[in-house]
């Protein structure tokens, strides 16, 4: 390449440089002087979803739970963070409980039941999501207790181990 080229090309880098300099550069040289600058940022959204306890052992049914053919018991705690509307879904990861050490093996996910408050209508777990809670705006921390009935049959539910596990699916629409 030709040092006159060469040149020309240095002279033509420096021109843009200093050209993108001058343009990011806000002037004023009047008295008085003003300036504006054009404040920009992207809000993103933001969900956060804390359970009190990652594990709800419940009350072993007796004599009385099995006669009534329920047992209630608190499960946890619900908060939700969210700087949009957002929704709050409940559901069973499969439509039957695990049974070990004797269990009967079929217990369905919907003998486990929720509510929002211990006296009010309860739900039977399934598959599918069910909205457990919802909320129109944003929110530093709102909190629902979550509140289950376990159905209990002679017939049907054996001694032994059953677990099941319960997913909460936190969502903004």
């Amino acid at each position: 390449m030709k040092t006159s080229t060469k040149l020309t090309l240095a002279v033509a880098a420096l021109l843009s440089f200093n050209a993108a300099r001058a343009q990011a550069q806000n002037t004023c040289t009047a008295n008085p002087c003003s300036l504006n600058d054009t404040v920009k940022v992207t809000v993103t959204t933001v969900l956060r979803l804390t359970l009190s306890q990652s594990a709800t052992t419940l009350t072993a049914p007796n004599e009385a739970a099995y006669d009534a053919g329920f047992q209630l018991d608190n499960g946890p705690t619900a908060t939700v963070k969210a700087n949009r509307s957002w929704t709050l879904k409940v559901s069973a990861n499969a439509a039957t409980w695990t049974a070990t050490g004797g269990a009967q093996a079929s217990k369905a996910a919907s003998d486990l039941q929720w509510a929002t408050s211990s006296g009010g209508t309860y739900t039977g777990l399934s598959t599918t999501p069910a909205t457990f809670l919802t909320g129109a705006t944003g929110t530093a921390g709102t909190n629902q207790n979550v509140f289950y009935k376990t159905l209990w049959s002679y017939a049907n539910d054996t001694p032994g181990n059953y677990s099941l596990v319960v997913v909460y699916t936190l969502s903004a629409p």
